[in-house]
Order: C-alpha cells, then sequence, then structure tokens
C-alpha cells in the first residue's frame, strides 16, 4: 500500500510503500550475491574494498564511527528486495520509501525481537547508511561509476510514550532498479539465514547465484574466490577457512567438493543436493518406495557416498557461460585475465595424477571429496 509522504526533500518526490504481511519468500539481487559489497567480519572494519574483475570496478568505504556494512547487515536489504518483488508481482505500486515495524524486520530475518536485538537492527541501519559504495556495474557509459550508499536515510518514529512505533527508510535507485528488474533477482534458502559464519553466507550466496539449480554444479578456483570475497584475510587462511566450510557442509540445498588439477590448482565444486541435506546413513523401518502423486520424493534415504570407488570420473566444466569473469585470475598490477581452457570436453583426472579420456561412471562420482561420509 502506498501512501503521499512529505516530509523532505528526496521524501516530497517518493510515495510511502508500507511493508506487506505474511511470510514472503526472500529474495536477494544478483548484483549483491555476486561480488564484495560487505564485510564478511562481525569485528569492525574501515579499510575499504577495492575490486576489480574485467569492465567491473566496486569501491566500498566506511567511516571510523560505525564501520563498513557487514553479510548480516545485507539482511535488511534482502527484506526490502523480498517486499518490493512480493507487492510488484502483486500489481501493488512500489517505493524506495519503505515502512516497516523493527519486528516485522527481525522476524523475517530470523532474529530475535528483544530490546538487544532492536539495538542491534538501528546499528545496521546505521552501516548500511554511512558506508558509500561506488561501482560500474549497469552504468551504460564505459568507465562511469555511479555512487550511493545502501540506504540514503533512515526515521525511527515512536508512540507518545517514546517506545518505538516503526521505522522508515529509503533504499537507492541503483538497488531498487535492480530489484525491479525479474532477470536481477533471485529467491534464496530462508535456511540461509541460520548461517552464524560471515563466510558460509558469502559463499552461499557466491553458489546460489552462479550455480543456481544447475544438475552437474559449477566450480571455481579457490584464488579467484579469495578475490571475489573482498575478505582482509590472507589466502592461506582463506583457503583453511573454505576447507573446513566444505567438510561441515552447511549450505542448504548445496553439496561442496574440493577438486585439484594436476597442474596443482584447487578448485571448489558445489552441486545441488538432490533432496536438501543428506540425512543419517540409516533408512527409517517401513519407508515406503512409492509416494503419492503429488507428494515431494522423501528425504529418508541413504545418503550417497561422497568417495567414488571408481578410478574413473568426469570433471564437471567451469562456468564458462553464466559467469565468464568466475575464471578469472589476478595478474601483477592488480589486473586480471581470463585462463585459456582446452576446447571441447575436459579430460578426466585419476587421484595419481594421471589423464584419461573421460568415460561416465555408473553411479554420480565426486572427485577430491574432502571428507569421509555423509554430509554433517
Amino acid at each position: 500500500m502506498s501512501t503521499r509522504h512529505c516530509t523532505g526533500s528526496e521524501r516530497e518526490q517518493l510515495e510511502l510503500f508500507r511493508a506487506l504481511p505474511g511470510d514472503l519468500a526472500p529474495r536477494d539481487a544478483q548484483d549483491l550475491m555476486a561480488y564484495p559489497f560487505f564485510s564478511l567480519a562481525k569485528s569492525h572494519r574501515s579499510t575499504p574494498i577495492d575490486f576489480r574483475s574485467g569492465d567491473v570496478a566496486i569501491r566500498v568505504e566506511a567511516v571510523p564511527e560505525h564501520g563498513m556494512a557487514t553479510i548480516w547487515d545485507a539482511d535488511v536489504l534482502i527484506w526490502a528486495a523480498s517486499q518490493i518483488v512480493e507487492a510488484r508481482d502483486a500489481g501493488l505500486r512500489t517505493s524506495r520509501l519503505m515502512a516497516a515495524t523493527p519486528y516485522e524486520i527481525l522476524n523475517f530475518t530470523g532474529r530475535g525481537t528483544s530490546l538487544r536485538d532492536y539495538q542491534r537492527l538501528k546499528a545496521a541501519l546505521d552501516r548500511l547508511q554511512s558506508t558509500t559504495v561506488a561501482t560500474s556495474l549497469r552504468q551504460p557509459a564505459e568507465r562511469r561509476m555511479h555512487r550511493f550508499s545502501w540506504i540514503n536515510e533512515w526515521t525511527e518514529r515512536a508512540d507518545g510514550h517514546g517506545h518505538p512505533g516503526g521505522i522508515e527508510l529509503i533504499v537507492p535507485d541503483w538497488f531498487y532498479r535492480a530489484v525491479l528488474d525479474d532477470a536481477l533477482v533471485l529467491t534464496i534458502d530462508r535456511a540461509y539465514f541460520d548461517l552464524t559464519g560471515g563466510m558460509e553466507r558469502w559463499l552461499y550466496r557466491i553458489v546460489r547465484k552462479h550455480g543456481g539449480h544447475q544438475r552437474n554444479g559449477w566450480r571455481f578456483d579457490f584464488r579467484h574466490l579469495h578475490l571475489k570475497s573482498g575478505s582482509l584475510s590472507p589466502f592461506k587462511r582463506f583457503a583453511f577457512e573454505l576447507r573446513d566450510i566444505i567438510r561441515r557442509q552447511p549450505l542448504p540445498g548445496y553439496t561442496l567438493f574440493v577438486e585439484v588439477e594436476i597442474s596443482g590448482r584447487t578448485l571448489l565444486a558445489f552441486e545441488p543436493a538432490a533432496c536438501g541435506q543428506p540425512v543419517d546413513s540409516v533408512v527409517l523401518s517401513g519407508t515406503g518406495a512409492i509416494v503419492p502423486s503429488g507428494t515431494r520424493p522423501s528425504c529418508y534415504r541413504e545418503p550417497e557416498s561422497v568417495i567414488s570407488h571408481e578410478r574413473k570420473s568426469e570433471i564437471r566444466a567451469l562456468n564458462l557461460e553464466s559467469n565468464q569473469d568466475s575464471n578469472l585470475l589476478v595478474v601483477g598490477g592488480g589486473e586480471t585475465r581470463s585462463e585459456p581452457r582446452p576446447a571441447g570436453k575436459e579430460k578426466g583426472r585419476y587421484r595419481d595424477g594421471g589423464e584419461r579420456p573421460p568415460v561416465q561412471a555408473a553411479g554420480p562420482t565426486h572427485p577430491f571429496p574432502t571428507k569421509s561420509g555423509g554430509a554433517s
């Protein structure tokens, strides 16, 4: 629902959009999923993010008082995107000026609703407003940079007794236009909000954006992932944390693997999980093999082993079509170049380092897993 709202220069040109009730599907902007716009640490960060890859340039700056907006703060933008898309699909008028209660935002993002949680929400809004972004993404002119903050301004409303009555905020035009473009928004798993680690959250968004629901998944070079993360951690620490995530398998809807090329280059490979996360290797007694028509297949099944007992397997292809810059590596001077890949299908690689022409295995195999059983 939109009503005319005039309390400031920018607000005079905007209509107030009141948050829709109900349990909306969470949506995320693809640009925010694919590139380093947020700090991955809860600790205070004022060091800028400088990212360049091909024609894409991003610089994120923070003020010392508040620090850089974090990937947890970005939950507010996921809430905003979900509201805008839901209203648009319902034929309602949308606006960059949005109003909601703290409870609505906190409840949507899976947070608590205590006074402490409300104070954290206000701190997140401060960081989103004070963090500035300059990017060449979606700019028609070459080398043109669009500058904005994640929230132009926000206002806290209170009742006569001083109790918080609601929040009004204005999202930037760059973000708003991306959300209104259906091709630039993806639905994400609600379990994303349960991920506690900043790197886990970032990795889920990368995987969801670039892999989507591709049956055979994709793979990324470890060093390029380090570049795309914007992390301040040294590469060795980053790689250690990445391997730990692969060991724990926390990402909802995806299974992760490690692949090592003969050259020694380490790759992260992932593919959609067949039915959510694998369950215990115990099948419930009496579970039938046939389910009624229209019922989703049961997840109560013995998970496939991630260790291949075959000596031949097929390596999944690089994601050259959906995300060309994902296979770029940093070279001297901070620039990037694309790695040449042989034409046609890649050769299968064995654990002993030898090469053979790819042969389709009898069942699904997973090269170079880092875990010895089902996902934990």
